[in-house]
């Protein structure tokens, strides 16, 4: 039989190393949360994160293996959300692709985006860095990555199709 201040100690235990544990995943998660339920939200945030950057590495592996294979048929697209905007990098296999920074550039346009950085190359294949934000006329302030980045490989594809036909 357990006495009331021996429930007491142990209940002081439990609150203690649950406290650790707190402080623990405050420090691995970065966070500066003071309250326990701030610091649980924090580390979920941090944990989709880590999610969201594994299955663009693995993206960006598939992606690297398909353009040194010659197999890609589409431009290589990834949208990165950034604290203040988006970073957008398009890859494609084929050496200049005018046509393509038009219709990129063009589908920024039409989805409220202005463009703060972008870097092209057209040494070896197409390559296409930008970093965007949401313009003050834009839709709604903000802008998910997955409707930014089908938006982009939509504006490819009509080029594509386009350009097909013109070549006929």
């Amino acid at each position: 039989m357990t006495t009331p201040s021996s429930k007491a100690c142990r209940k002081k235990m439990e609150a203690g190393e649950l406290h650790q544990k707190l402080q623990l995943l405050r420090s691995i998660t970065h966070s500066n949360a003071l309250d326990d339920a701030s610091v649980i939200l924090d580390a979920s945030r941090y944990i989709q994160d880590l999610k969201h950057k594994v299955e663009r590495l693995n993206e960006d592996i598939g992606t690297a293996q398909n353009l040194s294979n010659g197999r890609s048929s589409l431009p290589a697209v990834s949208v990165e959300t950034l604290e203040k905007g988006h970073l957008i990098s398009v890859i494609s296999a084929r050496n200049c692709e005018a046509n393509m920074l038009c219709s990129v550039l063009e589908v920024f346009e039409e989805l409220g985006l202005n463009v703060l950085e972008a870097r092209v190359s057209c040494v070896g294949r197409f390559q296409l860095q930008v970093i965007v934000e949401v313009s003050q006329n834009g839709e709604g302030g903000s802008m998910d990555s997955l409707a930014i980045k089908q938006a982009v490989i939509r504006a490819i594809r009509r080029r594509d199709e386009g350009y097909g036909e013109q070549e006929q």
